[in-house]
């Protein structure tokens, strides 16, 4: 019996140090399964961030040698003549053949020369878009030096239509918006002395 009562602290010690281990292996589990969650969450954004959806690395400058029209731009690119068509915008007709000048047409190829024509500009292209279009034309955003975007003033100023062909752009959203504005202040082919936004 007085054996009993001596080993009773030993057993007891015994007891406490097993619950220690199991509570020691359990917090461990835990916590590496926390870094773990915290590894892939960080690799997922990694890999996100490798892969952007608008791309021009070094921002190589090339000199626009004409303007086509208010949407298109015929550029000079690694010693070749490219055909850039510009994302997300759409300006009344002025050089197909089979259809007549549509409103505010030469007012916005003008409004395009005013501002690309003999320029050192970059593009960006957009892999929601892919490279190009059915025409073979690259398919752009392009910048002039100081940084501005060709595509969203045309946009901004009345000169061009926010158009979507086939799958959502990058700055889909901002040229929707930036065309609601347009509209609403009746900036050029949306005024009531132009066009009043009628193609």
């Amino acid at each position: 019996m007085f054996d009993i009562f001596d080993d009773a602290p030993k057993q007891a010690l015994k007891i406490l140090a097993i619950i220690g281990v199991v509570f020691t292996i359990a917090v461990t589990q835990e916590f590496g399964d926390q870094v773990k969650r915290a590894f892939v969450a960080d690799t997922k954004t990694e890999n996100t961030e490798e892969q952007p959806l608008v791309t021009n690395v070094e921002k190589t400058y090339h000199k626009v040698v004409r303007v086509v029209d208010g949407d298109t731009l015929k550029v000079s690119m690694d010693g070749n003549e490219e055909t850039v068509r510009l994302i997300g915008i759409n300006t009344p007709e002025t050089v197909d053949p089979r259809r007549p000048v549509e409103c505010f047409g030469k007012e916005a190829s003008s409004r395009m020369k005013e501002m690309a024509q003999g320029k050192l500009v970059y593009v960006e292209t957009d892999v929601s878009q892919g490279m190009r279009d059915t025409y073979g034309r690259l398919l752009a955003y392009v910048y002039l030096e100081d940084g501005q975007m060709l595509n969203r003033k045309m946009i901004a100023e009345g000169y061009a239509y926010e158009y979507t062909y086939l799958a959502p752009y990058t700055y889909q959203a901002e040229f929707r918006q930036l065309q609601n504005l347009a509209r609403v202040s009746k900036y050029g082919l949306w005024s009531d002395t132009t066009c009043s936004g009628i193609k």
